[in-house]
This record gives structure tokens, C-alpha cells and sequence, in this order.
């Protein structure tokens, strides 16, 4: 996501207790991924994102790492959403703008699935 919302949701996994890895863009995030000592539990992504978009991160990272939990982030209706993601598993929905409690709960939630 942005750097400022991508920050905020950072800091606020962080002070919940979670282990947070950032990556600016779905190309980095898939670099940070592709390491195999790397303990990947979730994905929290933005939908649209320059370069390459959440859902073809997702699709990607998903061929290395089958069974990881993903949330997707965004401003746009998650049905609208939901029918142009084809293909790519299951995944929880976060409409923007969130609050540090719900983005917490939505971690905590997709964890628990």
C-alpha cells in the first residue's frame, strides 16, 4: 500500500504482538517471499497497487507458498472485488479506510480460519 497507510498498518500488528516483514510494491513482496526460511503466515495487500496488483501478487506468491492466509485491503466494494480475483483462493476483505482494532481483528480472524 501507500507508505503512510502501509506504515500505520504496520505499527499497529507490531503492537499487537505481530512479526511484520513490509514490502513496498507486490514485485518486492514476492522477493521477500521466495525466501524459504521465511515463516509466512499471512498476506495483507492492497487490491490496486502500482506495477503489479494485490490479486497477481497473490496468485505468484501463491505457487511457492499454496497454504498462506491473505487479506486484502481496499476502498473499492469487496463484491466488485471479489468477482475479478479469479483464481486465487480463499481471502479476507478489509475495506478502507480500517482502524488499527480492525485490522488487528481481521489478522486475528484469517489466522483463526
Amino acid at each position: 500500500d501507500e507508505t503512510p497507510v502501509r506504515a500505520f498498518a504496520a505499527r499497529a500488528l507490531k503492537l499487537r504482538g505481530y512479526e511484520v516483514l513490509e514490502a513496498a510494491s507486490g514485485e518486492e513482496a514476492l522477493d521477500i517471499l521466495a525466501d524459504p526460511a521465511l515463516a509466512i503466515d499471512v498476506i495483507v495487500s492492497d487490491v490496486v497497487m502500482p506495477g503489479m496488483d494485490g490479486p497477481s501478487c497473490v496468485r505468484e506468491a501463491r505457487k511457492g507458498r499454496p497454504d498462506v492466509r491473505v487479506v486484502f485491503v481496499s476502498g473499492y466494494a469487496e463484491d466488485a472485488l471479489k468477482r475479478s480475483m479469479g483464481g486465487i483462493g480463499a481471502c479476507h476483505f478489509l475495506a478502507k479506510p480500517f482502524s488499527l482494532n480492525e485490522l488487528t481483528a481481521k489478522v486475528k480472524e484469517c489466522l483463526a480460519a
